[in-house]
């Protein structure tokens, strides 16, 4: 968290620099109000770096950073991952990898969930969901604000909704997992929502 004064994020166009169509959709959805008008880096034909980071906010950094030096535009990225409590708080920062080069994240859940049963029945299923938020701005500036869900893990996954691990994961106090809820209702209570009243507050 950056500690300088806050510099105002602008209407106007701002990349969001990642190339999952879901995230790019729930930013969107976050950010319209505020008149900002978000372009995702996969339209502008960005690349995608190699996520080198040790934590959500330094992989969340460096993908701002780059966006925005390769646009010339205000540039926010967003860098998430499921901690699962029993193990040792992976996948983490490597949620998206353990779903492969396919991104299958059926496949993940799977993998998840054997390790969870290898532990043995009474395993604890206590997870929570944190996302990074990182706005960099062409001139270097940066600034990030991470949020968190906590929940369970819920076997088999239920639900069309969302994306990524969202099927697998049931918020505490909610008996329907991410996957189950209306985006709108996921939106009110997630951790990328949670990251994004901290940003908003900041920024807009």
């Amino acid at each position: 968290m950056n500690h300088q004064t806050s510099r105002k994020l602008a209407a106007g166009r701002l990349v969001v620099a990642s190339h999952n169509a879901g995230k790019v959709r729930e930013i969107a959805a976050l950010l319209g109000p505020a008149g900002i008008d978000p372009v995702s880096a996969g339209t502008l034909g960005l690349p995608e770096p190699e996520e080198t980071g040790t934590s959500f906010i330094a992989n969340a950094e460096l993908k701002a950073r780059l966006a925005a030096d390769l646009s010339g535009l205000p540039a926010l990225a967003d860098d998430s991952g499921l901690c699962v409590d029993a193990l040792g708080g992976d996948p983490g920062i490597f949620s998206a990898r353990w779903a492969g080069a396919e991104k299958d994240f059926g496949y993940a859940m799977r993998l998840v969930h054997e390790h969870l049963v290898e532990l043995g029945p009474d395993t604890p299923r206590d997870a929570h969901f944190v996302c990074a938020l990182s706005v960099a701005w062409p001139d270097g500036h940066i600034e990030s604000f991470e949020g968190r869900v906590d929940g369970v893990l819920v076997w088999p996954p239920r639900g069309e909704h969302g994306f990524g691990y969202d099927p697998f994961f049931q918020p505490n106090g909610h008996a329907e997992t991410f996957g189950e809820m209306d985006p709108d209702a996921k939106h009110a209570i997630s951790h990328r929502a949670d990251a994004f009243v901290r940003l908003k507050a900041a920024l807009l």
